[in-house]
């Protein structure tokens, strides 16, 4: 056993990568590789690329699951091997008493170790009391910087509040399932070589050793946008083999999800997303809005959303629709490759149903998941950057 990493490290899939026979065995046999982790997340793919199935448990249990080995083992009946004379282990035989615990934590948890660490916690250390801080009220962006970029999210952006737009001959961006979860729209993890934000890196001079995460370029919106919905685990119907690509509906080329956006802002066109139940589940994560307002994605159609995704999404101006009396874009036979067309009122309501209007003549209903009058009025200023800014002036 070796530490190699704390916290986030292992959390956002930074403890490095597996052994090389080991990944080739997964993927040549397409294996549905276990992790077992004393984390917080356990999203498919996050701890590693290559480990679809992640269990959180407790930290004796992850050395537990470790020494068997398997994650098909019943600790109550099934040994977890044989100790130096052949006999069989059980969990039972390891596992610590409370006494046992609470005589460690005398030893090495006492006061006084607190009492040292918080003493000296303003003082930082000599790396961190040797930077040199610019001054003044405004930041000196560097472009050169690939971590901290100037945001584009108030480029566009008037001193007055606009009508609200309405969505005209929109074509799908992504056809989506149930339970895309925060990580499948903006993944934290390693930034796989072969992806739009890797070619970005490596045309500003970067290696692959040195990409980093994605977590760690929350700063950059040119690195968050190329990741966006850049997760190896993610089942788009346009395609039979999951992964961060789609179909661009007018060309029928199949792109990674970036460069498809891109295409469709050039060609002046609107994008939507279409989604199961519970979209946006698992952790909140401001860059899973974020990013999809970048891509010039102006709305999504679900069954169903998680509660802080979907506020998130009306935070940056994008609406939130849902399908009404138990349709789904099954039963409407939707196939994501007809455009859209939704006019939305200048005195829209909280919760109210608008038409959606097909290329092919079909029409059918949905709710505006705007469920408060503070989230209309987020909506209204083109989110709540924006809302907040017009107040300052």
């Amino acid at each position: 056993f070796d530490i190699v990493g704390y916290g986030c490290m292992t959390c956002i899939g930074n403890s490095g990568p597996l052994p090389e026979p080991v990944s080739e065995a997964i993927e040549k046999g397409d294996l549905v590789a276990c992790g077992v982790l004393s984390g917080n997340r356990n999203f498919e793919g996050r701890i590693h690329p290559l480990t679809r199935a992640n269990y959180l448990a407790s930290p004796p249990l992850v050395i537990a699951y470790a020494l068997a080995g398997t994650v098909l083992i019943d600790f109550e009946k099934d040994p977890l091997g044989t100790n130096p004379e052949g006999k069989l282990v059980y969990l039972r035989d390891i596992w610590p008493t409370r006494e046992e615990i609470q005589a460690v934590e005398k030893e090495i948890v006492v006061p006084a170790m607190f009492t040292d660490v918080y003493s000296r916690i303003q003082q930082g250390n000599k790396r961190w009391n040797s930077l040199v801080a610019p001054e003044g009220q405004l930041y000196p962006w560097d472009d050169k910087s690939t971590y901290i970029k100037s945001p584009p999210f108030f480029e566009k952006m008037g001193k007055d509040v606009s009508k609200p737009e309405s969505i005209k001959d929109a074509h799908v961006l992504l056809n989506l399932g149930d339970s895309v979860t925060t990580d499948h729209i903006s993944p934290a993890g390693s930034i796989a070589r072969n992806s739009p934000a890797a070619r970005y890196l490596g045309n500003r001079g970067l290696t692959p050793r040195e990409f980093n995460s994605y977590g760690s370029r929350r700063g950059n919106d040119a690195v968050m946008a190329r990741g966006t919905f850049a997760n190896i685990r993610l089942v788009n119907k346009f395609l039979s083999k999951a992964g961060p690509r789609t179909r661009h509906i007018l060309s029928g080329d199949e792109m990674d999800i970036f460069d498809a956006a891109e295409r469709y802002q050039k060609e002046g066109r609107q994008v939507i997303i279409l989604a199961g139940k519970e979209y946006g589940s698992g952790s909140s994560r401001d860059w899973a809005a974020k990013g999809p307002w970048i891509l010039g994605i102006k709305a999504v159609i679900a069954e169903s959303y998680e509660r802080i995704h979907r506020s998130n999404l009306v935070g940056m101006g994008i609406i939130p629709f849902q399908y009404v009396g138990g349709q789904t874009a099954d039963s409407l036979g939707l196939t994501g490759t007809e455009t859209f067309s939704i006019d939305v009122p200048d005195d829209l309501k909280a919760g109210q149903e608008l038409q959606v209007k097909l290329s092919d003549g079909r029409t059918f209903q949905v709710k505006t998941r705007f469920d408060t009058e503070v989230e209309l009025t987020y909506f209204r200023h083109g989110g709540i950057l924006n809302y907040m800014i017009r107040r300052m002036l």
